[in-house]
């Protein structure tokens, strides 16, 4: 139904308008009495073969909703009613900024794939703690947090540290990301010395703390095997738990969208079918490297349960979707999770 008749109709609209009227009839619908309980009867599989005990929690089932599509913690308990075994929000910058300019979201339909260059919109640390405050027992939320685009590099960590000590107390993981491409200078972070200085700092936030929560990487699928070398020798100096492998590509490699359309849309990170390769690659490589003892959270061009199962198959513990979402709309998660039950348990 959504892909035959819903889809359709969406893909008529520009991507980030469609996403705001998504939010606004999410929030309308969701008032329905009963509709809450409906919907989990229909996405949710119930079953213990796809429980997670890991990062020191406790995950009914592997598939989670990527950061990016609820930057501002505005929908996290929605969404979870569709299936999801957890919801990461963000990214968080410590003060509001409205990202780069419109347009920064483009549909590639032929390829399966998404290209933007939002920028970090959000509304800053302030409203995400204001929403998270009402956060349900038990639903798992991560905090994806970032720097504001005026930050220099060299004054970054300040920026991640005051994200850090401003979520910890209402989410249970966190996920640095150093690795969008579509923050000037951003991708530098993932330079040894500067990415050191930052774990550094948050490990030692972090042992202030009377509980301690896990902290996780998001790399950039162009990084190569010196470069992610690096990030997992840091990771192990460091005491990270682990790492999301990937985040968006900057390459525009092997795609069926004409050239002309693609310089078009200009700059930004690719996600969807076009990753799907690249980011198992690596998550391969990491789990090879690591002989399966880092969590690894596998992310980039999930669009299919078969997707779902090669990722974790190399190695992944974990999944995130998002742009699989978009193109095959809220049942990807039942299907995903129902194909898991069959071929990994």
């Amino acid at each position: 139904m959504y892909k035959r008749f819903i889809r359709p109709v969406l893909f008529l609209i520009p991507p980030e308008t469609v996403h705001h009227i998504i939010v606004i009839v999410i929030r309308i619908v969701f008032h329905i009495p009963g509709l809450k309980s409906l919907l989990w009867k229909i996405y949710r599989i119930d079953d213990e073969r796809l429980n997670r005990d890991l990062l020191g929690l406790h995950f009914t089932n592997p598939v989670g909703l990527a950061a990016g599509f609820d930057k501002n913690a505005s929908f996290f308990r929605e969404f979870s009613s569709f299936g999801f075994g957890f919801i990461e929000i963000g990214t968080v910058t410590p003060l509001g900024q409205p990202g780069n300019p419109r347009p920064r979201l483009f549909r590639i339909p032929r390829d399966m794939g998404l290209i933007n260059r939002m920028g970090f919109n959000n509304m800053g640390l302030d409203e995400a703690i204001l929403k998270l405050r009402k956060k349900p027992e038990g639903l798992i939320v991560g905090g994806n947090i970032g720097k504001n685009t005026v930050t220099p590099n060299e004054k970054a960590v300040d920026d991640y540290a005051k994200c850090f000590e401003g979520l910890y107390p209402f989410v249970d993981y966190f996920v640095v990301n150093v690795s969008c491409p579509n923050i000037s200078d951003l991708s530098e972070l993932q330079d040894k010395e500067l990415l050191r200085g930052i774990l550094v700092r948050l490990s030692d936030i972090r042992r202030s703390q009377a509980r301690k929560k896990p902290i996780l990487v998001k790399i950039s699928p162009d990084l190569n095997s010196d470069q992610i070398n690096d990030v997992l020798e840091l990771i192990s100096l460091t005491g990270m738990d682990g790492i999301v492998a990937t985040n968006t590509t900057i390459k525009r490699e092997n795609l069926l969208t004409g050239k002309e359309l693609i310089e078009k849309i200009g700059k930004g990170g690719l996600s969807g079918k076009p990753l799907r390769q690249r980011s198992t690659d690596i998550i391969k490589y990491i789990a090879n490297r690591t002989k399966g003892k880092l969590t690894i959270v596998g992310a980039g061009g999930i669009m299919t349960p078969e997707d779902a199962v090669e990722k974790i198959q190399a190695g992944a513990h974990l999944i995130q979707i998002y742009t699989g979402f978009i193109y095959e709309g809220p049942a990807i998660v039942r299907r995903i999770n129902k194909a898991l039950t069959e071929k990994i348990s």
